[in-house]
């Protein structure tokens, strides 16, 4: 069965770096464009990236010159590498497989905070 299973987050001070990976299984990862999604308390859950099967990438603007969205398809792979952390970008982030229907991770919390 699909599986999407997300590491890296943590608390990291405003201005600081962290680096969430997404490893996949039960499907052919190199067929799917990926995502990246965050939802913060009280918030509906929001797209961050995408990265599709060729390498086409697409951000929010939030996101433009901050986050970074890659991939591995030898390892099943989508990382998304976060620079320039704010308080704002507070939120559990998920790894997603955009189809229908999508698949979403458990998620992983990142913290913002000083």
């Amino acid at each position: 069965q699909v599986q999407l299973v997300e590491s890296g987050g943590g608390l990291v001070q405003p201005g600081g770096s962290l680096r969430l990976s997404c490893v996949a299984s039960g499907f052919p990862f190199s067929s799917y464009t990926m995502a990246w999604f965050r939802q913060a308390p009280g918030k509906e859950r929001e797209l961050v990236a995408t990265r599709g099967p060729a390498g086409t990438t697409t951000y929010k603007d939030f996101a433009k010159g901050r986050f970074t969205i890659s991939r591995d398809n030898a390892r099943n792979t989508v990382s998304l590498q976060m620079n320039s952390l704010k308080p704002e970008d507070t939120a559990v982030y998920y790894c997603a497989r955009l189809s229908v229907p999508p698949y979403w991770g458990q998620g992983t919390q990142v913290t913002v905070s000083s």
